[in-house]
C-alpha cells in the first residue's frame, strides 16, 4: 500500500512539474484565446518597458513583465496600411502587391487586401474561433474588403487610416457624405453593418467594446484584433487624460502622452477583465505598434533608434513588442533575437490548431522563447518601399539599409545606426539576400496615398453615387 501511495505521489508531482509542456503539446488541451493589441504610430521609447519616464504605461508594461519583451521586434513596413496587411496575413505584403498605403475608395474593389489572401481571422474562424475586429481597419473600404467579409464575425470601428476622437466631430452620417480623402475621418463609427453614435472619447469607446466582446465569449475560444488609432493624429485628448501630464510643457508631447495614457487605461481594463473571468492564463496577448513614431508630427520618441515612421532606419520599423501567455511563457523574459509581426499568425495558428491556406513568412516563436529551439528564428528579414526605391535587410546583428545610399550597421553595437561600417563582403552578402527576396515580391497593385491626386484624375467619379453605408 505504501508503495502504491508513493507511486501516485511521484506521478502527480511529475504531471504538475511538466504542466506547461503538457499544455502546449497535448491534443486535448483547450485552444488559447488570442488578443492582438495594435497601437498606431507609437514611439519605441514611449512605453515603460522600453525605458519611458514621462508617460507611465503600467498596463502595457504588464504584458511585457508578465510575459516576454522583444528587444528586437519588427513590423513588415514603415507605415500603417502595408504593415497591417503583413500582420493580418502572416506574409510579406509585397508578395500580393500591398506595397502602398491605401486610399479611401469605397467603390474600388482593388484598393486593399486582395481577396486571394487569407486573413488570420478567416483561419481562426475555420478552427472554431469567434472573431472580432475593433478600431482601425485600413485594409479596404469596398464592400468586399470590409472586416465582416474577411473572417471577422463582428466589427466596431472605422474603415479609413485615421479618425477624429471626439464624438461631436463625427459629423458625417455615412460614407456617402465623404467627398475627399480625409473626410472619412469624420464618419460615424460602424458596428457591424450599422452606423452608430458614440458618446465617449474614441479610445475609451474602443476599449469598452473590447471588454464587452470578451465578456460575451468566455464559453468558446475567441480572437480579438484591437487596433487602436491612438496615438495617431489628430492629436486630441480629454481633460481626464491631459490633467495627468501638467508637468509636460510641450503641448504636442503633452497631448500625445494623454492619448497613450488613454490607450494604456484601455489595456488595463481588458487585462483586468481576463483576470476576473479567470481566462487570463489561457489567453495569448500580443502588444505592438504598427510602425515607428512620426516624431515631428505627434511628439513621439523613438530613442535610441534613428529616424521614425516612413524610414528604413530602425526608427521606422523597430517597435515596442511584447507577448503574454501565463500558462506557457515564464514571466519577465527578455528575448533579444529579431522577430517580426509576421510571426504572430504562425504562432497562434499552431496552438489554435488552425491551418493557413498560404505558406506563411512568419514562424512559431514559442519554441525559441522556451529554449527548445536555438539560433536565429529568421535567417534574415527584409523591407522595401517600392516607389521610393528604398530597402533594408537584417541578418543576425547586421543590417543593410538604403535611404539613398547603401549603409551597413552592426545593430548590436550600434542600435542608433550612427556608425556605418565598410565591410564590403558583409554588405554584398546582405545585398544578395535582398535581391533573392525581391524576386519573390510583386509590384503594387493599386495607387496609394501619395498618388491621391493622380487617382482622382483617373477616377473623376470617385465620390459620386457612393452607397450610404
Amino acid at each position: 500500500m505504501k508503495k502504491i501511495v508513493f507511486y501516485l505521489f511521484i506521478v502527480t508531482l511529475t504531471l504538475f512539474s511538466g504542466c506547461k509542456n503538457a499544455f502546449i503539446t497535448s491534443k486535448k488541451a483547450a485552444p488559447p484565446n488570442i488578443i492582438i493589441i495594435l497601437a498606431d504610430d507609437l514611439g519605441f521609447h514611449d512605453v515603460g518597458f522600453n525605458g519611458c519616464e514621462d508617460i507611465p504605461t503600467p498596463n502595457i508594461d504588464r504584458i511585457a513583465n508578465e510575459g516576454v519583451k522583444f528587444t528586437n521586434g519588427y513590423v513588415s513596413y514603415t507605415v500603417c496600411g502595408p504593415s497591417r496587411a503583413g500582420l493580418i496575413t502572416g506574409r510579406y505584403q509585397d508578395r500580393f502587391g500591398f506595397g502602398r498605403n491605401p486610399l479611401f475608395t469605397p467603390k474600388d474593389p482593388q484598393m486593399g487586401l486582395p481577396l486571394s489572401e487569407e486573413t488570420m481571422a478567416t483561419a481562426l474562424k475555420k478552427a472554431g474561433y469567434r472573431t472580432m475586429a475593433i478600431g482601425k481597419w485600413h485594409l479596404g473600404a469596398h464592400e468586399s474588403l470590409r472586416p465582416l467579409n474577411r473572417g471577422f464575425d463582428e466589427f466596431f470601428g472605422f474603415l479609413t487610416g485615421g479618425h477624429q476622437y471626439f464624438p461631436e466631430l463625427l459629423t458625417l452620417k455615412d460614407i456617402s457624405e465623404v467627398k475627399s480623402q480625409f473626410d472619412a475621418y469624420k464618419t460615424r463609427l460602424l458596428h457591424n453593418n450599422t452606423r452608430v453614435e458614440i458618446k465617449e472619447y474614441l479610445t475609451d469607446a474602443l476599449s469598452a467594446e473590447a471588454v464587452h466582446f470578451v465578456e460575451r465569449n468566455t464559453d468558446r475560444p475567441f480572437f480579438l484584433y484591437l487596433a487602436y488609432n491612438a496615438p495617431h493624429t489628430p492629436l486630441q485628448a480629454t481633460e481626464k487624460y491631459l490633467s495627468r501630464f501638467s508637468d509636460i510643457k510641450n503641448k504636442k508631447r503633452r497631448t500625445y502622452a494623454a492619448m497613450v495614457s488613454a490607450l494604456d487605461d484601455g489595456v488595463g481594463r481588458l487585462l483586468d477583465t481576463l483576470e476576473s473571468l479567470k481566462i487570463a492564463d489561457n489567453t495569448i496577448v500580443f502588444f505592438l505598434s504598427d510602425n515607428g513614431g512620426p516624431t515631428n508630427k505627434n511628439g513621439s520618441n523613438n530613442d535610441p533608434l534613428r529616424a521614425g515612421k516612413g524610414s528604413m532606419y530602425d526608427g521606422g520599423i523597430h517597435v515596442p513588442f511584447a507577448m503574454r501567455w501565463p500558462r506557457v511563457i515564464p514571466a519577465g523574459k527578455v528575448y533579444e533575437k529579431p522577430v517580426i509581426s509576421l510571426d504572430i499568425f504562425a504562432t497562434v495558428a499552431k496552438y489554435a490548431r488552425a491551418k493557413p491556406t498560404h505558406p506563411l513568412d512568419g514562424i512559431n516563436i514559442v519554441p525559441y522563447l522556451l529554449g527548445k529551439k536555438k539560433g536565429q528564428p529568421h535567417d534574415f528579414l527584409a523591407w522595401r518601399k517600392f516607389d521610393q526605391h528604398r530597402y533594408a535587410v537584417r541578418s543576425g546583428d547586421f543590417k543593410l539599409v538604403n535611404e539613398g545610399n547603401d549603409e551597413l550597421y552592426n545593430l548590436t553595437k550600434d542600435i542608433g545606426e550612427r556608425n556605418a561600417l565598410t565591410d564590403q563582403t558583409k554588405m554584398e552578402s546582405l545585398l544578395k539576400l535582398k535581391d533573392q527576396w525581391t524576386k519573390q515580391m510583386i509590384d503594387p497593385v493599386f495607387l496609394g496615398l501619395v498618388q491621391n491626386a493622380l487617382y482622382n484624375k483617373l477616377h473623376p467619379d470617385r465620390w459620386e453615387n457612393v452607397e450610404p453605408y
